[in-house]
C-alpha cells in the first residue's frame, strides 16, 4: 500500500494529512475521511486499509486543533481548510465521508462548493442550524455531569464522559465495546479536553445547511446507530428526508463512533455505496 504524510499550511495553522492507496493505482479515485470532535484521524485507522484495498486513494486529515494539526486563536473556515487540503494534494473531486462534526464540515463544504464532491457519507453526524430531538432524562443527566466537570477543569472526567456518551452509548455498559477501542478513543480525546487547548474560531456557513438540504444533489449515504444520542438520530431522519438522493441505513447495535466500533461493516457499506458511481479523479 502506498502511504504518504505531510503538513498542509493554511492561514494561521497547519493541517496534518495522511494518504493511503493501492501501490499500482496512482489514479485511484480519492475518498476523504473527516473525523469526529472527540477523536482525530486515527479513528479511521481500522477502516483505511479496507477502503484502500477496495481501490480508493484514502485521504485523512486532522482538523484544526486536533491530533497533530495546530492553529492560532484566529477566525477561519473549515470549508477553506478542507479545500486547501484537496488543493495541496492535487485532488479536483472527491467522495467524502464524515463522522459527527466531520459530517457537518463535509456537508457545509459540499453546499458551498458542490463541484468538488461526487458522493457524501454522513455517519452519526449533525446538520448546521438543525436543533431536533428532545434529550432523554439520561442524556440530560450526562450532559449536566459534563458541564460540572468542565466548570471545575476536570479533563479526566470530561474524557470519560465523552467515552461513555459517544463510544459506549448513553446508558450502555462499558463492556459493550472492546477495551482496546475504548482505550484508543480515550487517548485521542484526553488531549482535546485539556484546559487551554486552542481550536481557533470557525466561521459558520450562512445560511446554515438545514435551510439548504434540497441543494444536496450528490448521492448521499446516511448511517446512524440506534444507540446514538437522540439529537443525532433526529438529524439522520432530517437529512434522509431533506436531501434528494439520500439513503438511510440504521444499525440497532451501534453508537456514535461507527467507524471505530464496526470498521469492517462501515467500510463495506461505503464500498457498496460508491461502487456503482462513475470513477472520478
Amino acid at each position: 500500500m502506498a502511504h504518504a504524510e505531510r503538513f498542509v499550511e493554511v492561514p494561521g495553522g497547519r493541517l496534518w494529512t495522511v494518504v493511503d492507496g493501492p501501490d499500482d493505482r496512482p489514479d485511484a479515485p480519492p475518498l476523504t475521511l473527516i473525523h469526529s470532535a472527540v477523536v482525530d484521524l486515527r479513528s479511521w485507522d481500522a477502516m483505511t486499509p479496507l477502503l484502500a484495498a477496495a481501490g480508493y486513494r484514502v485521504l485523512r486529515y486532522d482538523v484544526r486543533g486536533y491530533g497533530r494539526s495546530t492553529t492560532d486563536d484566529v477566525e477561519f473556515s473549515n470549508r477553506d481548510d478542507l479545500r486547501a487540503v484537496l488543493d495541496a494534494l492535487g485532488i479536483a473531486r472527491t467522495a467524502v465521508v464524515g463522522n459527527s462534526r466531520g459530517a457537518m464540515i463535509a456537508l457545509d463544504t459540499i453546499l458551498e462548493t458542490p463541484g468538488r464532491f461526487v458522493a457524501y457519507g454522513w455517519v452519526g453526524g449533525g446538520i448546521g442550524g438543525f436543533e431536533g430531538g428532545e434529550p432523554t432524562p439520561e442524556e440530560l443527566a450526562l450532559y449536566e455531569e459534563a458541564d460540572a466537570a468542565e466548570s471545575r477543569g476536570d479533563a479526566d472526567a470530561l474524557a470519560d464522559i465523552d467515552r461513555r456518551a459517544w463510544l459506549d452509548g448513553i446508558g450502555q455498559p462499558p463492556t459493550r465495546v472492546p477495551a482496546a477501542i475504548r482505550d484508543a478513543m480515550l487517548a485521542m480525546d484526553r488531549p482535546l479536553v485539556a484546559p487551554g487547548r486552542v481550536f481557533g474560531k470557525p466561521r459558520p456557513l450562512a445560511p446554515p445547511a438545514n435551510e439548504r438540504l434540497a441543494q444536496l444533489a450528490i448521492p448521499t449515504l446516511v448511517v446512524i446507530g440506534e444507540l446514538d444520542a437522540s439529537g443525532t438520530r433526529a438529524a439522520a431522519a432530517r437529512l434522509a428526508s431533506g436531501a434528494p438522493r439520500a439513503r438511510l441505513v440504521s444499525w440497532p447495535d451501534v453508537a456514535h463512533l461507527v467507524g471505530m466500533e464496526q470498521p469492517e461493516r462501515l467500510a463495506s457499506e461505503i464500498v457498496d455505496f460508491l461502487g456503482p458511481l462513475p470513477r472520478w479523479r
